[in-house]
């Protein structure tokens, strides 16, 4: 996910996104704790869309 398609959407659906991305990062740590995650990278990935989230919601509640 890039940052300029984030800036495209409002509020809400930056905040639907952002609680996704929430779910799916719990997820994988429960996945990482039983073993069942092969793919270690995942997480990182995940890590760093929640932070292009929050970085897109802040910015734009400055403005």
């Amino acid at each position: 996910m890039k940052a300029s398609e984030l800036r495209d959407k409002d509020q809400a659906a930056l905040a639907k996104e952002l609680k996704e991305l929430l779910k799916a990062q719990f997820s994988l740590r429960m996945q990482i704790g039983t073993q069942q995650l092969n793919n270690t990278s995942q997480l990182k990935k995940v890590r760093r869309d929640i932070a292009r989230v929050k970085t897109v919601i802040n910015s734009k509640g400055a403005q």
